[in-house]
């Protein structure tokens, strides 16, 4: 596919006067039938890969989405388009006749996308009539969703990649806004992509003012979000760590005058979509929330996100925090920190199932039973819970799972199935842990804000940013690196795979001039000293990471 008729169709259909180099790639890769793996950052044309991508390839493109909200919003893009394809949606809150109609438009040809989520697609009906037309590309939006060890983890999305067979399977594009290396790796692998083209554009936002103020008490943490908030232009977001704080913030702000509404999962459906809506209207100035109010907001004004929590990881904070500033206007992004208040989140990342239900599910399993309800029912487990207990234990190779249910794998004996799990949760419970680490080091440097973020993307920014409170008190041009790369021969280098002697095979996230962070698949992250490295040889350099 030439270059010219990719940027015709951006210009013509989408209104596009011109492509990033990122997305130009991964849409000429897909055009070509390749698999997809695209990492751009918010605000950076995501949709725009799959919509001219499908646009240049003959069939149906299935788009899977998480969120009712981001369908929607997907689908208002396309209309707004001055000459894309038609499109249609599956989706829960459409009815029967809607439902109906959007099947006759794609089997008349007269639609060419279809956004459903990932539980929609998994529908025997909804997958056997897909498999009927000419689906010529599979989307999957948000792909971080189907990583474990992503910040969003859906469990939905974990069936999709064995799907794309039923499909025809067409070339697959998985799309998400943040994954550092081994949160790649796993997309890739649980999706099946093949040989895909791995493309990152740049993920720096430097328009967005970075921050952090550290508080000894909760009290004072409290009282500055408040004055900050209504010191600040808006419309903007604050987010916090429980649904109670949403609530309380809410009504703080509204007392001090400004347009503020609370949005989190506990909220009735109404609740939500309304002040969902009045957000992206303008009628409101703050929505208080927690991570519940992530995806689906398309709103380019966005001057200020506030965290009055420390998020889970920095995976996440920084895919809240690039909801500021989409329009390219200055924005601030603040975070307000504790460190007692890592607790909460250490305690989240702490909950390993037991052996106990682990062993019901298994039992079940031995019993004949296959299919979800079933499962859960004969093992006295949620739905939810069940998912991520069969996720262990297919992690594992104990079970197979697919669209139809799950069953035991031939010659896996019931205790070593748990044992195993098991011993799969406790890797888990150290990574998650270790993620929670790494947003500590974030909040705590004195490096540049900006570098030690895009570093643990894989981009090293040459020079501090200037547009930080550690680049503004000058701490960050003290403790810029030297220069180093590290290590006693040719040094390592960002997304390098290495071998340690204890925790195996893992993939180098930062260096920096003393010191270096990599990701091990056992352990999670761990930061070690390159003088110990050179002087005990405690990393041996293998192949580099796909994908960097």
């Amino acid at each position: 596919m030439k270059r010219d008729e990719i940027e015709r169709v951006a210009r013509e259909s989408f209104g596009l006067e011109t492509l990033r180099p990122a997305q130009r790639e991964a849409i000429e890769a897909a055009v070509a039938g390749r698999d997809v793996l695209a990492v751009l950052a918010t605000g950076y044309g995501k949709s725009a890969v799959y919509q001219i991508a499908a646009t240049l390839r003959r069939g149906i493109t299935v788009v899977v989405s998480p969120l009712i909200a981001l369908q929607e919003d997907q689908l208002a893009g396309l209309q707004e388009a001055p000459d894309a394809p038609e499109a249609v949606v599956l989706n829960s809150a459409r009815g029967s006749r809607s439902r109906r109609d959007a099947w006759r438009r794609l089997r008349a040809g007269d639609a060419e996308y279809v956004l459903l989520a990932p539980e929609q697609l998994a529908k025997e009906e909804v997958l056997g009539d897909l498999a009927e037309l000419d689906v010529s590309l599979l989307v999957i939006d948000e792909a971080h969703c189907i990583a474990s060890w992503g910040h969003d983890f859906r469990p939905d999305y974990l069936l999709v990649g064995t799907m794309a067979d039923r499909l025809g399977r067409p070339p697959i594009v998985a799309l998400t806004a943040t994954a550092s290396t081994p949160v790649r790796e796993e997309i890739a692998e649980r999706l099946g992509l093949r040989d895909p083209a791995v493309l990152v554009g740049d993920m720096d936002r430097p328009n967005i003012s970075l921050a952090v103020h550290r508080h000894a008490e909760e009290h004072d943490k409290r009282q500055a979000v408040l004055d900050e908030i209504a010191g600040l232009d808006g419309p903007g977001l604050l987010y916090t760590a429980t649904r109670r704080d949403a609530e309380r913030y809410a009504a703080e702000l509204a007392e001090r005058g400004l347009r503020t509404l609370p949005y989190h999962a506990g909220l009735r459906a109404a609740e939500r979509a309304r002040a969902h809506e009045a957000f992206l209207e303008g009628s409101v100035d703050v929505v208080a929330a927690t991570s519940a109010f992530g995806m689906g907001i398309d709103k380019e004004d966005v001057r200020f996100v506030v965290h009055a929590d420390a998020p889970d990881s920095v995976d996440a904070y920084y895919q809240e925090l690039g909801r500021a500033g989409r329009d390219g206007g200055p924005a601030q992004g603040t975070l307000h920190y504790r460190p007692e208040d890592l607790a909460l989140r250490r305690y989240f990342a702490s909950r390993s199932p037991g052996a106990d239900e682990l062993r019901r599910v298994v039992d079940a399993l031995q019993d004949g039973a296959r299919r979800r309800a079933d499962l859960a029912a004969r093992a006295d487990v949620s739905p939810r819970r069940l998912t991520g207990l069969l996720t262990l234990l297919s992690d594992t190779a104990s079970v197979r799972v697919d669209r139809c249910g799950a069953r035991l794998r031939r010659g896996i004996a019931p205790e070593k199935a748990v044992e195993h799990a098991l011993e799969r949760a406790d890797a888990r419970e150290r990574i998650d842990r270790s993620r929670v680490e790494m947003l500590r080091g974030y909040a705590e440097t004195r490096r540049c804000r900006r570098q030690v973020l895009l570093g643990y993307f894989g981009q090293e920014p040459d020079a501090p940013c200037g547009n930080c409170d550690t680049c503004a008190d000058g701490s960050a041009y003290a403790d810029a690196p030297a220069g180093r790369t590290g290590g006693a021969d040719e040094g390592f280098a960002v997304d390098d795979r290495v071998r340690h002697s204890e925790w195996g095979e893992g993939t180098v996230m930062s260096v920096e001039d003393d010191r270096l962070t990599a990701f091990f698949a056992s352990e999670g992250y761990k930061t070690l000293s390159l003088a110990l490295v050179d002087e005990h040889g405690l990393l041996a350099r293998r192949e580099p990471a796909a994908g960097g």
